[in-house]
């Protein structure tokens, strides 16, 4: 082992302190690398880390902001493709920490860009690249999947900007691939009045998706068979039953749920909408959210005025991004002042130059509506 590494922290040695002293433990850190650190907390993340932020918000948001600083490192607690976004994003001087990285997003890893790629093949060989067709990829999702949106005409959205993007890309454009969320490319074709039969799902594991050339030549919305482990598990049934036990509850869910429980609900919205629907609501209100019990507990926290429910409350907790512990957060942080940068996600400067492109267009776009 080179010296190098043997000055490298150990994780393990921090797993078994006491939650106290790693709280004091990273607030001494802080303290000690100032400005030279920012940490970044996403709305989902356990409340023991996000404590520690200096910054909370969705993904994007949070690469947006964190750019914006003079921070040498982004400490970010999130997952994997949010990292990397925010090494997409940030100065060329930032470096990108995710304290673990085994912090993964289920979706973004339903879609790899080998799969988006060969589906891409897959339509040009049976003329369906002869029309207009633009890949539309979510927010969580790789890098390398930005890129390709970037080289291909394409486009990155959120779920914030869903719906002025699909209007100006469906006046443009014959037909929409978007991947890797079904649920969100469906409810907001919905919103246009796309009819289900004109939306296809594309299941990477067969060939042509599983459809027929002409469904495909037909669709105007090809959906890749993608979904939020989260969101996914709300269920029609979820929205009835709470309706049943809290009279005059409204329902408000997050457009990757299902399109069956969004037609039920009274809103739908990002986490953004979510959140800013909460706090302008009259004090008595009773709210059902249907989105990670994180956020719902903090809202429910921070409006003790109003009556929130999870929609569900056996659900629904974001596996993935509570891999980040205290004990993740103390390790890398601790690390940093010893000069030792642990688990960094950098972009290659390809990938990034076309993620960045794809990006670019999102912001002058939606800048315009």
């Amino acid at each position: 082992m080179s010296a190098v590494l043997e000055d490298v922290r150990i994780l393990e040695d921090y797993l078994v302190m006491s939650d106290e002293e790693i709280a004091e433990r990273i607030e001494a850190a802080r303290q000690e690398l100032g400005k030279r650190v920012v940490i970044l907390g996403h709305h989902y993340q356990r409340d023991d880390v996000i404590r520690h932020a200096d910054l909370t918000g969705d993904s994007y948001q949070l690469s947006v902001m964190a750019s914006q600083t003079d921070a040498e490192y982004i400490v970010f607690c999130g997952v994997h493709f949010m990292a990397e976004s925010a090494d997409i994003l940030g100065k060329p001087a930032q470096r990108v920490i995710l304290p673990d990285l085994g912090a993964g997003c289920s979706m973004a890893d339903m879609a790899t860009i080998e799969q988006v790629e060969d589906a891409w093949e897959q339509l040009r060989d049976i003329g369906v690249l002869d029309q207009r067709v633009a890949p539309i990829t979510y927010m969580n999702s790789s890098a390398a999947i930005k890129a390709f949106c970037g080289r291909n005409e394409g486009v990155v959205c959120t779920s914030s900007n869903a719906i002025p993007l699909f209007d100006i890309y469906l006046k443009e454009f014959d037909k929409m691939f978007f991947f890797p969320d079904q649920h969100l490319g469906r409810n907001t074709g919905s919103k246009f009045g796309i009819p289900l039969d004109k939306m296809v799902l594309w299941n990477p594991n067969e060939e042509l998706g599983g459809n027929t050339p002409e469904q495909l030549r037909e669709a105007k919305l090809i959906l890749w068979r993608g979904h939020c482990s989260v969101h996914g598990r709300f269920k029609p049934w979820h929205v009835d039953k709470i309706r049943q036990e809290v009279p005059g509850v409204q329902v408000l869910v997050h457009p990757e749920c299902m399109k069956e429980v969004v037609d039920l609900s009274d809103l739908d919205g990002s986490t953004s909408f979510i959140i800013k629907t909460v706090e302008n609501a009259r004090s008595g209100s009773k709210w059902a959210i249907g989105t990670e019990v994180n956020l719902v507990n903090r809202l429910a926290q921070r409006f003790p005025d109003k009556e929130i429910h999870l929609l569900a409350p056996d659900l629904c907790m974001c596996a993935t991004m509570y891999r980040i512990a205290p004990q993740n957060l103390a390790w890398a942080m601790e690390n940093l002042l010893d000069g030792n940068v642990v688990n960094e996600i950098s972009v290659d400067a390809e990938t990034k130059h076309y993620a960045n492109i794809a990006l670019e267009r999102m912001i002058s776009m939606t800048e315009k509506k």
